[in-house]
C-alpha cells in the first residue's frame, strides 16, 4: 500500500479534528519529496500540518460571513518553515538558536549513547552536578563512562533533568511508555464543560481578529502554534515570568505578531491578573510540564468553570499517559528515545548494532506539533460556535513523533540538502522592534484574499503590560 499523500495526510486529519468534510475548501499542496535530507517524510508533515491550519482558518473566515478563497502550501517552503528558528538574521549579523556547551550525545560505559539537554541553566547544573562536576564536553565524556545509559537516564529523569538513552524503533515499541503511546493519536479534542454556543466575532478585514489567545508557553512548539494564529490576526498575549529561563534567540523568531508580558504565578496577585485575562480570553495555550500550570490554579477544568466556552491546549513531551506521562522533555530528546535517531543514522548507512545518533533535519517534532496543536485550535473554535461547550486540545511530541512515523519512509532522502542562508532571500520578510532588525522566514500557509502577515514585530519578554488591547 503506497504511503498517504499530502492531501490524504491532511484529510485525515480534518477527519480527526471532528470538522466536516464539506467544510475543507480548495488546498493546492504542490512539491515534491524530499524537501530536507531525511529518510522520513519532514516535507510532507510540514505541508499537512501547516495546510490544515491555513485551511481551518479560510473555513473559519467563511463561517465569519468571508468570501471562500483558495489556501496554498508549498511542500519546499512548508519544510523550511520547519528550520525557521535556524534561519534569521539579527541586525545583519546571522543568528539562529544554538546549544549549550555540554549538550548533545555521548557514549556511555555499556556502549550505549545518551543525549543530554542542557540549555536551561538548572538543567546544566543538574548535570553537572549528578556528573560530580563535569563541566566540559570531555569531562563528560570521562564521567559517562562509569554510567550506564538506561541508569543515567532514570537517574537524570529522577532529579528532573533532561536526558534520554538511544533506542531503536524495536527497543522504543518494547518499553512500557512506548506501549502506552503506541496508538496516541496526533490530535486529540476533547469537549470538557456545558457551555453555550458562543458565535464568532463579526467579519473583519483578518480571518482571527477579535479572538484573544492567552499564550503560556516557551522554547518552539507552543510558541509556533501562538505565533501562526496571530499570523493571521488573533491578539495573542504571551506570558512569562522574570525568574524563569528563556532563550531570546528564539523570541526573535516565535514572538513575531505577539505582545509580551510578565506575570509572577507565584504570587497571589499574579495569579489573579491570570485570571482577569483568562476571562476575556478565548484561547488558554499552554505548553508547559503536565501538572505545572494547573498546579497554580490554571487547569483545563478551572478555567472552564471560570470562562465557560474557553478552549484550553495542553502541549507536552511525552503525554499524560504512561510512566512518563509527566516526564520532562524536547525534540531532540523524543527523537532520541523514541527511535528516529537510530533509524535516521542506519538510513544514512550506519551499522544498525553501532549507530551514533543522527538527528531528523530539523525539529520536526516540535514545529508540527505546533502546528497541529493550532490547528485544533481552531477546530475548537468552529465547533465551539456550532455546538457550544469548553473545550481541551492536547498534542505531545512523541504523539507527533508516532504520526511522523506511520506516514512512511523514503528511500532516496538524503537526496537533497539544506539550503544555506544566503539562498533564502525569497522567502526572508524583516521587522524592526525592540530587538532591532530582525530578518526571518514568513509564514509559508497562504491565503488568496487574507494573506497571513505579522503585525507586530517580536518584542523582548515582558515588553506589554498585562492588559488585552
Amino acid at each position: 500500500m503506497p504511503d498517504p499523500t499530502p492531501h490524504a495526510i491532511l484529510a485525515a486529519l480534518w477527519e480527526l479534528a471532528g470538522l466536516p468534510p464539506d467544510r475543507l475548501g480548495p488546498l493546492d499542496l504542490p512539491g515534491k519529496e524530499p524537501a530536507l535530507p531525511s529518510s522520513f517524510r519532514v516535507g510532507a508533515a510540514a505541508q499537512a500540518s501547516i495546510g490544515a491550519v491555513t485551511a481551518a482558518v479560510a473555513s473559519l473566515h467563511g463561517a465569519r460571513g468571508g468570501a471562500p478563497q483558495a489556501a496554498r502550501v508549498e511542500m519546499r517552503e512548508a519544510a523550511l518553515e520547519f528550520l525557521s528558528e535556524r534561519y534569521m538574521r539579527h541586525n545583519g549579523a546571522p543568528a539562529g538558536a544554538g546549544w549549550d556547551s555540554i549538550a548533545g550525545t555521548y557514549r556511555c560505559g555499556d556502549g550505549r549513547f545518551v543525549r543530554l539537554h542542557t540549555n536551561f541553566p538548572h538543567h546544566r547544573a543538574g548535570v553537572v552536578k549528578l556528573l560530580d562536576g563535569a563541566a566540559t564536553k570531555e569531562a563528560v565524556t570521562a564521567a559517562l563512562q562509569g554510567w550506564q545509559a538506561y541508569d543515567f537516564e532514570q537517574a537524570a529523569a529522577d532529579a528532573g533533568l533532561c536526558v534520554t538513552a538511544m533506542r531503536s524503533f524495536a527497543e522504543w515499541d518494547a518499553h512500557p511508555q512506548g506501549q502506552a503511546v503506541a496508538t496516541l493519536p496526533p490530535l486529540r479534542i476533547e469537549r470538557i464543560g456545558d457551555a453555550p454556543p458562543r458565535p464568532l466575532p463579526p467579519l473583519a478585514e483578518r480571518p482571527l481578529a477579535g479572538l484573544r489567545v492567552l499564550d503560556l508557553t516557551r522554547v518552539i512548539a507552543g510558541p509556533v502554534c501562538g505565533r501562526t494564529l496571530a499570523a493571521h490576526g488573533a491578539d495573542v498575549l504571551h506570558i512569562s515570568a522574570a525568574h524563569l529561563p528563556s532563550f531570546d534567540e528564539l523570541v526573535l523568531d516565535t514572538g513575531r505578531g505577539k505582545r509580551t508580558a510578565s506575570i509572577d504565578l507565584r504570587e497571589p496577585a499574579g495569579q489573579e491578573t491570570l485570571r482577569g485575562l483568562a476571562r476575556q480570553a478565548d484561547v488558554f495555550l499552554q505548553g508547559y510540564r503536565p501538572g505545572a500550570i494547573a498546579g497554580h490554579g490554571f487547569g483545563p477544568e478551572a478555567l472552564a468553570a471560570l470562562n465557560p466556552g474557553i478552549v484550553c491546549t495542553s502541549l507536552s513531551a511525552y503525554g499524560e499517559v504512561g510512566p512518563w506521562g509527566g516526564r520532562r522533555g524536547f525534540d531532540s530528546l523524543v527523537q532520541t528515545a523514541t527511535g528516529f535517531n537510530h533509524a535516521e543514522a542506519v538510513a544514512a548507512g550506519a551499522d544498525p548494532a553501532d549507530a551514533a545518533p543522527q538527528p531528523l533535519p530539523c525539529q520536526a517534532l516540535d514545529h508540527a506539533s505546533g502546528y497541529l496543536l493550532a490547528f485544533g485550535t481552531l477546530a475548537a473554535l468552529l465547533r465551539r460556535a456550532e455546538e457550544g461547550g469548553s473545550w481541551l486540545v492536547r498534542v505531545s511530541l512523541v504523539g507527533t513523533g508516532m504520526w511522523l512515523r506511520r506516514l512512511g519512509r523514503l528511500p532516496d532522502g538524503f537526496a537533497v540538502k539544506a539550503p544555506e542562508m544566503a539562498e533564502l532571500a525569497p522567502f526572508l520578510e524583516a521587522s524592526e522592534g525592540g530587538f532591532g532588525r530582525v530578518e526571518a522566514l514568513r509564514h509559508s500557509g497562504r491565503l488568496a484574499a487574507t494573506p497571513p502577515f505579522w503585525a507586530l514585530p517580536p518584542a523582548p519578554l515582558g515588553s506589554h503590560p498585562p492588559r488585552w488591547p
